[in-house]
């Protein structure tokens, strides 16, 4: 093990207590480090206004992202966990994305979703021909109001492939037995799937909301890539913001301070979640 213990000291333990010390410092990569105590988070939490925009730009992606892609897992997972002729491929389509370039879907995304000439315009300026309805395209990248909507759109169609495997994973584990003597008892299809199917991967939902929840609260790629966090900082995230204040305005403990406030808020939701799923994760004995 003393290979992987050297690298993760070397590449993962310093560096985090380095960048806990630089959380109390003010230093720009050029001049003297100067200790600065608990001022940048002073600062963070009642004087920056931006910072509590971004936190709450984030807190509202992880609202929007981690149901949907739970709810359209499971439903995917339970499509294609059933017999039917290329049922491989169709697990394959839908776990493409996942495995595609995040920067190259996210140029195909702002096509499709800009106002003149995306392709989600041109089918509402046909819908509107065709119904005589005055309905104009939205502007999602360029809205305020929309641009969370669409890294959100984006962050779905590309991770809920994911999703759905692990619940494959889950539902191939169920007994059948279970199912057959639901059946006995009289029991249809929608009592089966409530009462059998999602008591019973249950675990993995438990492990998919904890996954999501810390890859949700990390969004960097996507908005970066989409909207660049505009317009207005309207969808720019927590991470992006780390990333300007250390890389753009050269603020390395600001951004230490950002990172170590982000690590708080996932520990205490995972211990939390953690307290909770004794409640309603159903284990097999």
């Amino acid at each position: 093990m003393l290979p992987s213990l050297l690298g993760f000291t070397a590449f993962v333990l310093i560096p985090v207590l380095i960048s806990l010390v630089l959380s109390f410092t003010e230093w720009n990569l050029i001049q003297p480090i100067k200790f600065v105590g608990f001022e940048n988070y002073y600062e963070l939490l009642t004087a920056d206004r931006i910072f509590l925009k971004v936190a709450g730009n984030t807190l509202i992606y992880v609202i929007l992202i981690v149901p949907v892609q739970l709810l359209l897992g499971l439903i995917l997972a339970v499509a294609l966990n059933q017999s039917i002729r290329g049922i491989i491929w169709y697990r394959l389509v839908i776990f493409m994305p996942v495995i595609t370039n995040i920067v190259a879907v996210a140029i195909v995304f702002q096509f499709f979703l800009n106002r003149d000439f995306g392709i989600a315009s041109g089918w509402i300026w046909q819908i509107a021909d065709v119904t005589g309805w005055a309905v104009a395209p939205p502007d999602w990248l360029n809205s305020q109001e929309l641009s969370k909507s669409a890294v959100a759109m984006l962050t779905i169609w590309k991770n809920v492939g994911f999703s759905m495997v692990i619940y494959l994973a889950g539902l191939q584990g169920v007994p059948e037995s279970l199912y057959d003597a639901a059946r006995v008892d009289g029991a249809g299809n929608w009592q089966r799937f409530f009462h059998v199917t999602i008591p019973m991967v249950s675990p993995t939902t438990f492990f998919l909301i904890i996954i999501q929840m810390i890859g949700a609260f990390q969004l960097f790629a996507e908005p970066y890539v989409l909207t660049r966090g505009g317009p207005a900082q309207s969808s720019l995230s927590v991470v992006q913001y780390i990333y300007q204040n250390a890389f753009e305005y050269g603020l390395m403990g600001k951004a230490a301070a950002i990172a170590w406030l982000l690590f708080l808020v996932i520990m205490i939701l995972m211990i939390v979640q953690t307290w909770l799923q004794r409640r309603w994760v159903h284990y097999e004995s």
